[in-house]
Formats: C-alpha cells, sequence, structure tokens
C-alpha cells in the first residue's frame, strides 16, 4: 500500500543542492505536514507515496526557496526615491530623514506586504530583515505565508522606534522571547553598522547573543569612506576594531564587505564569519566590489541579498544571483569564478547556512521544511536547454518562477497568487505613495 502524503511534486529536473551539483531528470517530491518526506524518480514515487494533491510540472526545474541573506523590506514603500546618489548622501540626506517623519508601524506593515508579495512572486521563499519594527514585520511575513529571519536593529542613535541603545536591547530581549513561539520565524540581532553602534553597546550585544544563543547581522565595510573613518577615529579598520572586541565568530552575517585586503579575508575564515554579498545595491550605490572569489577560496560561507528596495530598487533574488556569477568574475579576472552551480547554491544553501538554518531549509532533503520553487524553462529566455543550471543563473527570470512553496504551502500556482489579493496591496502602496509624495 502507497504511504499517503500531503503533496507529490512531480518535475521535469530536480536540483536538491545537496548532494553539490546533482541534477535528477523526472523525479518527484513528496511533501505530509509541511516537510520533505523523501525524493524518487516518478514510477518510484507513484508507487511508494499517495498524495492527494498531484502536482506535474512537465517543463520546469524544481529546487530550493531561493534564501534573501540581507534586506530591509519596509523600504519597498521608498522605492525610487532618492536615486543615483553615493551611499552616505543618500542616508543622511534622504533616507533618514524621511525613516523619521514616515516610519511606523503601519508603514512597517505595508511595506513588508508589498515585499512579500514581490519575493514570492520570485522564488523568495526565507528573507532576513533589518528594519525597525521588527515585530510587525515578523507578524507580516507569518501572515503572508513566508519564512523569515528577523533583525533586532539596534544604533546608538534615536529613531521612531527607540531613543537609545538600553532600549534597543531592551525591544531586542522582549521581541526574542515572542519570536520564539512564532511559526516560520526565526531571530537575529541586528546592530546597523559599526559607524552607528559604539563598543560598549556592542559588547552588549554579544552579551545578549550568548544569552539566547543568536546569529548577528551587521553591515561592515560597505564603503571605502567607512573604511577610512574608522581608522581615523579608532585607529583601526572596522573589521580589526571587531576583532579586538572579540566580535568576530560564527555568529556573525557581515552584509556587504566591498573593502577587503587577503589578511582580512583569512582572519574571516579562521573566526568562521559568513558574508552576504549584494552585488546590485553595491554597484547602484557605487560602494565597493566585493572579493567574493577570493572569499569562496578561503573557505567562507557567502549568500547573497538584494539589500532594501530603496538601494537596490528591487527583491528579485534570481536577477541578483546572476550579477553576482557575471560580477564575481569580472572582479577575480577568471571566468571560471563562480561558476552557475556555485551561485545557485549562493542563493540557497549558504543562504541558510548565513541564518543558522541549514538544517531546515536550503536544500530539498527527506526532513527539510518544503520549501521549494518550480521554474519554468519553457520560454524563449531559456530555450534550447543544454545546461538546467546555466539558463537558471545566466538567463532565467524571475517572470519564469510558476510554483511557490513554503512549509508545504502552496503560495504560488501557475503564476498567481494562491492567499493575497494582489489589488488591495497596489492600492495600499498607492497610498503610501501620494502621502509621502504630497510631503516631500
Amino acid at each position: 500500500m502507497p504511504t499517503p502524503v500531503d503533496t507529490l511534486i512531480e518535475a521535469r529536473w530536480l536540483l536538491p543542492m545537496a548532494p553539490r551539483r546533482q541534477l535528477l531528470e523526472d523525479h518527484a517530491v513528496a511533501i505530509r505536514a509541511g516537510r520533505i518526506v523523501g525524493l524518487a524518480p516518478m514510477a518510484e514515487a507513484q508507487a511508494r507515496w499517495q498524495a492527494s494533491d498531484v502536482v506535474r510540472l512537465p517543463r520546469h526545474a524544481l529546487l530550493p526557496g531561493l534564501v534573501n541573506a540581507h534586506t530591509h523590506v519596509a523600504m519597498n514603500l521608498f522605492r525610487g526615491m532618492a536615486d543615483d546618489l553615493p551611499l552616505m548622501d543618500w542616508l543622511q540626506g534622504h533616507i533618514w530623514p524621511a525613516e523619521q517623519r514616515w516610519v511606523d508601524p503601519d508603514f512597517v506593515r505595508a511595506g513588508t506586504r508589498l515585499a512579500c508579495a514581490e519575493m514570492i512572486r520570485g522564488g523568495t521563499t526565507c528573507f532576513n530583515d533589518m528594519y525597525f519594527f521588527p515585530a510587525e514585520t515578523a507578524e507580516t511575513a507569518v501572515a503572508m505565508g513566508l519564512r523569515a529571519s528577523i533583525g533586532h536593529v539596534i544604533i546608538d542613535f534615536p529613531t521612531r522606534y527607540a531613543q537609545n541603545a538600553e532600549e534597543y536591547l531592551a525591544k531586542a530581549e522582549a521581541l526574542q522571547l515572542r519570536f520564539s513561539d512564532m511559526a516560520r520565524v526565526h531571530g537575529m540581532l541586528a546592530p546597523h553598522a559599526p559607524y552607528t553602534v559604539g563598543d560598549a553597546t556592542l559588547e552588549r550585544v554579544m552579551a545578549l547573543a550568548a544569552r539566547f544563543d543568536l546569529p548577528i547581522h551587521m553591515h561592515i565595510h560597505e564603503t571605502a569612506a567607512e573604511v577610512a573613518q574608522s581608522v581615523e577615529q579608532h585607529g583601526l579598520r572596522p573589521l580589526a576594531r571587531l576583532e579586538r572586541l572579540g566580535f568576530l565568530s560564527p555568529r556573525l552575517l557581515a552584509v556587504h564587505m566591498t573593502q577587503l585586503d587577503d589578511a582580512e579575508i583569512a582572519l574571516c575564515a579562521a573566526r568562521g564569519v559568513k558574508v552576504a554579498h549584494c552585488p546590485q545595491s553595491n554597484l547602484k550605490l557605487a560602494s565597493g566590489l566585493a572579493p567574493v572569489h577570493r572569499l569562496l577560496q578561503a573557505g567562507v560561507t557567502v549568500a547573497l541579498g538584494t539589500d532594501g528596495a530603496a538601494s537596490n530598487n528591487d527583491l528579485d533574488l534570481l536577477n541578483e544571483l546572476q550579477t553576482a556569477a557575471l560580477l564575481a568574475k569580472a572582479v577575480a579576472g577568471a571566468a571560471t569564478a563562480l561558476p552557475a552551480w556555485d551561485a545557485l547554491e549562493m542563493a540557497t544553501l549558504n543562504g541558510a547556512r548565513a541564518l543558522g538554518l541549514e538544517r531546515e531549509i536550503g536544500s530539498l532533503e527527506p526532513g527539510k521544511a518544503a520549501d521549494c520553487i518550480a521554474v519554468d524553462l519553457d520560454h524563449p529566455a531559456t530555450q534550447p536547454l543544454y545546461s538546467v543550471a546555466s539558463q537558471l543563473a545566466y538567463a532565467a527570470g524571475r517572470d519564469q518562477v510558476s510554483d511557490v512553496w513554503v512549509a508545504g504551502r502552496r503560495l504560488l500556482a501557475g503564476g498567481a497568487f494562491t492567499q493575497l489579493g494582489w489589488p488591495a496591496l497596489r492600492a495600499e502602496a498607492e497610498q503610501w505613495r501620494q502621502r509621502i509624495d504630497q510631503n516631500r
């Protein structure tokens, strides 16, 4: 007798991401109670499992859901508001003043709803956020069906969210207790950057991280100006300052890291630091180019993030991995740097590793959460098809993402949302645009 399961997904190609670089043809994935029961060739799967829902994807590649390792989802409501500016002018002259005026719980809920819709449509099933009012982000992500790693933002100066480091840290502690009971939500501590958080606060962040066994998520070495400022103020580059504090460890996810020398890369590898690479945001803000190939050669886990839509302009992780693959070759001066399979791994399993979630997501393996996506390769952009991995990494667009599951729940079916109403979300976004635009 076949074993009952909830869903059987039959796909022309399956990229489980573990073992590495494995491509399975005409295979199926069985799902029960939100988890993967097993993978098998189609004929065997049909004999082994009896599913209440069979999804047939004869032209599709099925792979783990994409993991956006760094973003600020609520900033979708600032998309296109302050383009073509260098980082500090963009931040200090435009974004920080706009945040001080507009960012509140309602703003964060609306921006997160819009961002979740965009991410679902593009195949992202888990995102790692750093922003104000993280409880609202977490609650909205759960309501929208996504998985989220939510950073408790910590800064030494006042915002509409908190007035000082003491208040940020107190809120982080209180929220972590709430997050531990929320499905698909994982907490992180998110000190903003070395230039906005002092040594005393960083020491308290480390203590809190140890107490709750939390990862830490921080912008580091984003620009040459940041590094020069640190040398002027502290006599040390930011990474050296953090090393002196004992901050560099496997807990740390360092975002951007465009300004690294060989000794710093070796230090990150020795300390187990992970890196979130955000190539399009770095390019748009002219922040610098991360040495991804050298980091990977040193054994550093490198994941992919979009950053926020205010600095990237989209949350399209499939396009981000294409940019990362191409840019890595140019930076390394080697066409062999970051091949297609490795770029796909950065967007899936490496993203899970960066967030400490590799036992839960990032690959299609029995026992893991059923977070998976289907990409329709029967499309002018991905024909003829010689290599599935190459077509996904270099040619496929997010419009080809046809189906999305998170914990076995289907959020996108045949390119259509199953749970959310797009017209209402679009109207909500337009209402916020009008409010902001009329008061700029």
